[in-house]
C-alpha cells in the first residue's frame, strides 16, 4: 500500500513522537521546551509559534494517546481512538503551498496549538492507514527489549525492526553467531 508523501511524513512524525516516550527509552526525550522546538524543526512542522510549557504538557499527553494506537490490535478500537483524537483537534482541511512544498492539505485550523496541529495531521495520517484496513502496519519493534514503534510501509509488510542498523543488525549478528557455534559444536 502506498500512501501520499504528506501522509508518510505525518506517519514518520507520529512514530518519532511516540518513540520519545520514557516508557520506550527509559528516559524522557522531550524533557523541555528546547527539545520540543528541536522536534518541531526536525520535522519541519509549519505554523508553530512560540512554544510554552502548556504545549509541552499537551504534546506529551497526545503522545501517550498515539502510543495506544500502536498497541491496539482490533480495527474498531483503533478507529474509535483515532476518531477521538481527530475530534479533539480543531480540524479545518485546507490546501496550502509553503516553504517550497507543492500543494498539500493541512488538517489543522489556522492558529492551532502544536498538539492540535499534530492531532489533526498525524491523526488523519493514521486514519488513512485504518481506512485502508492496514492496522497491521502499525507495529512495535520485534527485537527483544525494544519497545519502539514503527509504521511498516514496505510493499510486502516485512519490516520487523524499528531500525535495521541497530535492532535488526543486532539480531542478525546474534543469529549468525548462534549458527556458527552450532556448526562448530557439530564438527
Amino acid at each position: 500500500m502506498e500512501f501520499g508523501h504528506d501522509t508518510e511524513c505525518a506517519l514518520g512524525t507520529v512514530v518519532d513522537l511516540v518513540n520519545t516516550s520514557p516508557e520506550i527509552n527509559g528516559e524522557e526525550l522531550l524533557p523541555d521546551i528546547a527539545a520540543l522546538r528541536e522536534f518541531v524543526d526536525r520535522h519541519r512542522i509549519s505554523e508553530v509559534d512560540e512554544l510554552t510549557e502548556a504545549d509541552l504538557v499537551a504534546v506529551r499527553a497526545l503522545r501517550d494517546r498515539f502510543r495506544q494506537i500502536f498497541q491496539i490490535r482490533e480495527q474498531e478500537a483503533a478507529v474509535e481512538l483515532v476518531n477521538a483524537i481527530v475530534a479533539d483537534a480543531r480540524t479545518t482541511p485546507r490546501l496550502t503551498n509553503h516553504d517550497g512544498y507543492d500543494w498539500h492539505i493541512h488538517y489543522f485550523a489556522p492558529g492551532a496549538t502544536l498538539s492540535e496541529h499534530l492531532a489533526a495531521d498525524c491523526g488523519m495520517a493514521l486514519a488513512f492507514v485504518l481506512a485502508a484496513q492496514e492496522l497491521d502496519r502499525l507495529r512495535t519493534c520485534e527485537a527483544p527489549g525494544c519497545e519502539r514503534v514503527l509504521v511498516d510501509l514496505s510493499r510486502n509488510r516485512c519490516r520487523r525492526y524499528c531500525d535495521s542498523r541497530t535492532c535488526g543488525n543486532r539480531l542478525h549478528v546474534a543469529a549468525y553467531r548462534a549458527r556458527r557455534r552450532a556448526a562448530l559444536a557439530e564438527s
